[in-house]
């Protein structure tokens, strides 16, 4: 059996052991040491399976990962995603759709101080969904926005996606997450006029309510928001003019995050725990994956299958541009049936290389991923977000699906823009010192 083909068997097993709901980590682990058995000899997997477990463990650059998703569990449990909530309420209130368009905006800024996809859309989603149903909002149109604003979390840095991304393909990590800052503030605009649109073209989606008070935009309130601007410009500017590292950024993100919350009385002991609980979880659940995604990787490489494909695609007379639709189109399909971090692993080796031939940029590329993993976080069945959603706010899943079913197109639409314009992810990315 020639090499490529062990690739391509490796690939259809990993996908049919995903399918049973073998966890993804150890489906890969368990692809890469057989799949490396036949290649190479069974000692050498056995070996290569100690050696890099460790290895990819212990590099340096990722434990910006956990300082940054334990940053925005700080902020989670001390109740920040309220008051973010209740900003741009008063700001957006009175207008039609304006609390729906709150809860993407705060998604947007929580995104910008947060690691994790889950702990933004958890952290929304709890205060939002209940307060536009409290004013007679479609139950589905208010999930929909919760959930479509939650995916900004893995699109503006800090994202510990992004990171992986880095991991992956060896692009610059502070890159890659810098380059999501001007996408990521175009996706919220696009997202909050899609749900301002819709709202005017079917009111009763979100019906203006005249005994509502709108929330007051008090001076206190915009103290007590200031925390998640400041962070931000602290630990993710130090690491676009030069000064942090992506790992001393996110640590200053986290130190800084717990000192003023411990000064503002925000954070006690018990939301302590809980929050570096709640991370440690996320983040050993993440390293696993990255491990078994790293060593895949290598297997891949392995079997020559990217070498051999690289070389397929690239002498067929196609434009470059109709083979990024076809990727593309194979990863909206993939969206479907599979987990956004799956997606990502599996496919990042394969299609990286081809997208390096074909003359794309690296780090635009990471951007252009990260929209169409947003996609497949929506999408049923598998649309993890819309699960968390739906199961924060008890709105029935159904229901939430339908509600994320327009946003698809915005989201589509960011990711063509971002095509035709590609100095949109990697202007800001090329400036850095």
């Amino acid at each position: 059996m020639s090499p490529e083909m062990v690739g391509v068997l490796g690939v259809v097993v990993m996908l049919i052991l995903i399918s049973m709901r073998v966890p993804l980590a150890i489906a890969m682990m368990a692809v890469s040491i057989v799949g490396t058995s036949i290649l190479v000899s069974p000692q050498a997997a056995l070996a290569k399976l100690g050696a890099d477990a460790f290895a990819n463990s212990k590099i340096y650059s990722l434990s910006v990962i956990p300082l940054f998703v334990m940053m925005g569990f700080f902020l989670s449990y001390a109740g920040m995603g309220s008051t973010l909530y209740k900003l741009f309420d008063a700001i957006l209130g009175k207008v039609r759709a304006g609390l729906a368009m709150a809860t993407i905006g705060a998604s947007a800024l929580f995104a910008a101080v947060c690691g994790s996809v889950v702990a933004t859309t958890t952290t929304i989603a709890s205060v939002s969904v209940e307060e536009m149903k409290r004013y007679n909002y479609d139950e589905g149109f208010a999930a929909g926005c919760a959930a479509v604003g939650g995916t900004l979390g893995i699109l503006i840095p800090p994202s510990s996606t992004m990171v992986m991304y880095g991991a992956l393909t060896e692009e610059t990590i502070g890159g890659c997450l810098i380059a999501g800052i001007i996408p990521g503030i175009l996706t919220a605009i696009l997202l909050m006029i899609t749900a301002y649109v819709l709202a005017l073209r079917n009111p009763k989606l979100a019906p203006i309510s005249i005994e509502r008070e709108k929330t007051p935009l008090t001076w206190d309130l915009i103290k007590e928001a200031w925390i998640i601007p400041t962070i931000f410009l602290i630990s993710i500017g130090g690491i676009y003019v030069g000064v942090f590292t992506p790992t001393e950024g996110g640590a200053v993100g986290a130190f800084l995050a717990l000192v003023i919350l411990v000064l503002l009385k925000k954070m006690n002991w018990e939301t302590f725990k809980k929050a570096m609980n709640h991370s440690a979880r996320v983040n050993a659940m993440t390293f696993f994956v990255l491990v078994g995604g790293l060593m895949f990787g290598r297997f891949i490489t392995l079997s020559r299958l990217p070498l051999n494909l690289t070389q397929f695609i690239t002498g067929l007379d196609l434009n470059r541009y109709v083979i990024l639709s076809i990727i593309f189109l194979i990863y909206l399909f993939l969206g479907t049936i599979m987990d956004g971090m799956a997606i990502l692993v599996i496919m990042t080796p394969i299609i990286y290389p081809i997208i390096r031939s074909l003359g794309f940029d690296g780090i635009w590329f990471a951007v252009l991923t990260i929209l169409m993993l947003n996609i497949g976080l929506l999408t049923p069945p598998i649309g993890v977000i819309s699960l968390i959603t739906a199961n924060i706010t008890k709105v029935p899943v159904g229901k939430v699906f339908r509600g994320v079913t327009p946003f698809w197109i915005t989201l589509i639409i960011s990711s063509i823009i971002i095509i035709i314009f590609p100095q949109l992810a990697t202007f800001l990315p090329s400036m850095m010192k």
